[in-house]
């Protein structure tokens, strides 16, 4: 028994549609990285990176579901809800990537072997992959605050999710920079550059401030207003950014408006522009949204998370 009279462990880890979908997780997830290290392989960056998001997630969703169990979270200096919350939203999508590209690149591959095992193999792991998807997606579901809810822990709302979307979304941008984008050739799309890495530093600041419970150290106003001003300011230079970007790489004066049929695949110039603008406006829309969603949030500041009420 612990000092304050109950058991040492947390049997709501186990015993609760939040605890069975966490073990959903854990079951997909060693499944996957089984079969992958058995027989269906991955070869190439985006096997890589396949590989690399289920471990990555395998390996948090295993120290998350042990430090719930042991009821260790309340020693750590953060908010367990918006940790947990956050990682999960973050491992969705992680597996939602990795569920597209595997299948994409290695499924439909031609059978190396008669009989067709490794296909076999490679479709089991898309299966649980999606799997794995919906288990994590369970876990944000279940954690999401309701209509007519006090807010405690702001990444379960709305605008909270979102901002981990915005981030994901924020280094597909730097991935398709950072892949021969020649992004430095005008001093416009450098502005552009620069915004998207401002932009990602704010999200990351509010969602590092949520998560460690530093909400307060904004002292000039409150932090559900601070994060409006955040995001609108965000919003007004995602816009000008995705007016920016398609001007000065694909209008004729400054680049070219179609793809260049001498251009190699997987390595052009041209595709990572194009990869940036897409999802410029992608951000563009989720800023949007965020900001319509944070009028209606009202963030109420808690060093207690609801789990260690339980």
């Amino acid at each position: 028994m612990d000092p304050q009279g109950g058991p040492y462990l947390n049997r709501k880890a186990l015993l609760s549609p939040l605890g069975a979908a966490r073990l959903c997780q854990l079951a997909m997830g060693c499944a996957v990285i089984a079969m992958v290290t058995h027989s269906a392989g991955y070869s190439g960056s985006h096997g890589i990176f396949c590989m690399a998001a289920w471990c990555f997630c395998f390996a948090m969703t295993v120290l998350v579901f042990f430090l719930d169990a042991t009821r260790l979270y309340s020693y750590l200096p953060v908010s367990w809800d918006n940790l947990t919350v956050t990682c999960a939203a973050f491992a969705t999508l992680l597996y939602v990537t990795a569920s597209v590209v595997y299948p994409l690149f290695f499924v439909r591959s031609e059978c190396p072997y008669a009989g067709c095992e490794v296909r076999d193999f490679r479709i089991a792991v898309a299966v649980c992959s999606i799997l794995g998807t919906l288990a994590y997606g369970a876990e944000v579901v279940l954690c999401r605050a309701r209509p007519g809810q006090i807010v405690v822990g702001y990444m379960a709302t709305v605008s909270g999710l979102l901002k981990v979307v915005q981030g994901f979304v924020a280094c597909i941008i730097f991935g398709s920079l950072a892949n021969g984008s020649q992004y430095s050739h005008y001093a416009a799309t450098i502005y552009c550059v620069a915004v998207y890495a401002f932009s990602f530093t704010l999200t990351a600041v509010v969602v590092i401030m949520t998560v460690c419970r530093r909400t307060k150290a904004v002292r000039c106003m409150p932090f559900d207003r601070f994060v409006v001003v955040c995001t609108l300011l965000k919003v007004l230079l995602y816009l000008s950014a995705s007016v920016i970007w398609p001007v000065f790489c694909f209008d004729a004066k400054y680049g070219s408006p179609w793809r260049p049929s001498s251009c190699p695949r997987g390595k052009c110039p041209w595709d990572s522009k194009l990869v940036v603008a897409v999802f410029s406006f992608v951000n563009f829309g989720l800023y949007l949204t965020d900001l319509i969603y944070s009028q209606k949030t009202r963030f109420v500041s808690s060093p207690v998370s609801a789990n260690a009420r339980v």
